[in-house]
């Protein structure tokens, strides 16, 4: 069982910047690829970013230039780092992880809510 708590999601005026953190927790390997999606009121959820164990990053075309994610030593830490923040940015956002060990199963935090004002 893996547990994933978000933490670093708040207000934020446009054109500012958060810094969004997730810790993994349990029966975690390393072969494993960690993200970050959002979902706004009445949305679909969507990809952010996502990075390999291996520091191979996959970002979503809206976010691409102004996010980026990384991840710690260990590799049970994910950050995204969020700059020139915009209004339609407003979403809970989510920390996954991917196993890729079996069970191949995906792992879900329960999600930080990040308000951009205009």
């Amino acid at each position: 069982q893996v547990q994933l708590v978000e933490s670093g999601g708040g207000l934020v005026q446009a054109g500012g910047s958060l810094r969004l953190s997730c810790a993994a927790s349990g029966s975690i390997f390393s072969s494993n690829v960690m993200g970050w999606y959002r979902q706004a009121p009445g949305k679909q959820r969507e990809l952010v970013a996502t990075i390999t164990s291996g520091g191979s990053t996959t970002y979503a075309d809206s976010v691409k230039g102004r996010f980026a994610i990384s991840r710690d030593g260990a590799k049970t830490t994910v950050s995204l780092q969020m700059n020139s923040l915009k209004p339609e940015d407003t979403a809970v956002y989510y920390c996954k992880l991917h196993s890729l060990r079996w069970p191949l199963v995906d792992y879900w935090g329960k999600g930080t809510l990040v308000t951009v004002s205009s």
